[in-house]
Parts: C-alpha cells; structure tokens; sequence
C-alpha cells in the first residue's frame, strides 16, 4: 500500500465512545499516530477561536492543540455544542445556534478526508432516503409505508399477506428500540403515531441476517445465524447465535457500491436480511454505526481497516 502525507486524525465523538478508544488504540498500534479527540459538549465551555487573514486561516480550541495539522476526520458521534440552559427558551435557542455555528463551521472548514462528510452523513442518515436510494440502486426492498395516518398504517398492515414489522424513522440518540412484530394490541395504538411517524414493512422470513461494514469500497461481511436465538425479528437483540464472516453475491456487492457512493457515504453499517427465497433484502444503513462486536465475534480487521482509511486513504489490509 503506497503511503500518503498526513498528518493528525481527528476523531469526533462522545468522550466515553469504546470504538473511538478502540481506533485511538488503533492508529496508535499500526501507525504511530496519537489522534485527537473531540466531544463536540465541551464547548463553550473551552474557548473556541478562528482568524482568517493574509497569510491564511487559523483554528483553535484552547483544551486541543493541532487542528490546522488535522487531514482526516472520523466524523463518529457528534453532538450538538454543550450550552448551559439559561433562563430565557428564546435566548437558549440563540446561544445554541451560535455556539453550533461556530463549533461546525471551525471544524467543516478543516480541508481533510471527511469519513464521513458531515453533509452526506446527515442526508443518509434519513432512513426514507435510505430506502428510496437502496431501491433505485438495485437492491430489494420489503414493502414499505412510512407515515402518521393511523388509517394509512392500518390499511397497509391488513393488506399484507403476512406479518407486518414496525420501527422508528429516526436515528438520533435515546433508549433502544427493537424491530417488532404488528400485534392485534397494537392496532388499537395506532392513533399515537400522529406525533411520531413509523415505519411498517412486510416482515421477511429470513435464512439470516447480515451486517455489512463498508471501509469506501472494502466489505467487511459478517453473518449472523439470527434465526437460531431470540434475534428472529431484529438480529440486534442476540449476540450468542454465530457470527462468521462470510461474502457477497457479485450483484449484491454492485448494488452496494451503487447506494453507498450515491449516498456519498465513505464508511457506514448496514442491515441485509437473506429471505427464505433466496433474495438480499436491504433494511437500513447508519453512517454511524456499530461495529466493534463484530470484530470481537470474527477476527476481521475492521479497525485496521478504517485506520488505513485515515492515514492512507485507502482501507485495505495486508496481513
């Protein structure tokens, strides 16, 4: 693998973050970087400051040195800046967006490889876009309605000839919620989905599950033998079935390319599920996804990879 000039890696994140630790651990080992780290909360409570002048631009955070050496950027869990609450909604609103306007902008502004861009990983990050873009890429799709019309979501649940899933349309931060089977209780709470818009699919009858991570062109691909445990319905919830690493068909592994360079993603966690009719059906992608049990369960280099992303540009792994 051909080296590139580089300098620091900054990765954006919860401070707390294990897979933050882990690529830190990461980089450290395979590339003697010490990479920076950043949870976007700890402003304004550390001063911020960038100078644009004659001889160019400058960047700081008073609790960070290094920011204008920064070439890539793992954009992994950020959060919007930490304002202290004040006593006025009107000027809390203020002072956040001008706290978030700065934070994004001094950081956006670093001309670095962006894994991901912060613009294509908001997009992406909406799973109606997700899904629209999976289908024109080629993928197969369940049959899907996403909507706050309870009368809509009860139509479409009695016009399946099977089961019907439901799952949240969002992917901000709050408690789990699992993938879950339509029951004949919840027709009768449908009405609450005014207030939060839903997500109903024909439920596939799955061989498995797989989960892709993709490293801007590398498929790391681990399946999941869900139909074994308690997973059935959403693979999340059982990590005691097996784990092996395993590839995709060459039509699948087009498709893939197809939606992830449309969606403008360099690094993202997708869900497919293997239907008992042979299909690949594609269920969502999170820009920010997990992954870190899937390299405890495989052996796959996952965050070798992503590190060779950062510092090389290019995620390939030579053993």
């Amino acid at each position: 693998m051909a080296a590139r000039t580089t300098g620091s890696v900054l990765i954006v994140t919860e401070a707390d973050d294990l897979h933050g630790d882990a690529l830190t651990a990461t980089l450290r080992k395979y590339h003697g970087h010490n990479a920076i780290r950043l949870d976007m909360r700890d402003f304004p409570r550390e001063n911020g400051t960038f100078r644009l002048g004659g001889d160019g631009s400058y960047r700081g955070l008073s609790h960070i040195m290094g920011l204008d050496d920064v070439t890539s950027v793992w954009w992994r869990r950020p959060h919007p800046s930490g304002v202290p609450a004040g006593a006025s909604t009107e000027d809390n609103d203020y002072r956040r967006a001008e706290c978030d306007g700065f934070l994004q902008g001094l950081l956006w502004s670093i001309p670095a490889l962006w894994v991901n861009d912060p613009g294509a990983d908001r997009t992406a990050n909406r799973k109606i876009v997700q899904l629209e873009t999976a289908y024109r890429a080629g993928f197969a799709v369940p049959e899907t309605l996403v909507t706050n019309d309870a009368d809509e979501a009860r139509g479409f649940i009695e016009s399946r000839p099977g089961p019907v899933v439901y799952k949240r349309t969002g992917t901000g931060r709050g408690a789990f919620t699992e993938t879950r089977v339509v029951t004949p209780g919840d027709l009768g709470r449908l009405g609450t989905i005014r207030n939060s818009p839903t997500i109903f699919q024909s439920y596939i009858h799955a061989e498995c599950d797989l989960r892709i991570v993709w490293v801007d062109g590398i498929e790391w691909v681990v399946r999941i033998d869900s139909q074994s445990g308690v997973g059935r319905v959403d693979s999340r919830l059982d990590t005691s079935v097996a784990f092996t690493a395993d590839r995709l068909p060459a039509s699948v592994s087009k498709s893939l390319t197809t939606l992830m360079g449309a969606l403008g993603l360099a690094f993202g966690v997708l869900d497919l599920r293997v239907g008992l009719d042979g299909e690949f059906y594609f269920l969502e992608v999170n820009p920010q996804g997990q992954f870190a049990y899937l390299e405890i369960k495989t052996g796959l280099p996952i965050f070798e990879s992503l590190a060779n992303l950062l510092v090389f540009g290019d995620g390939t792994v030579i053993r």
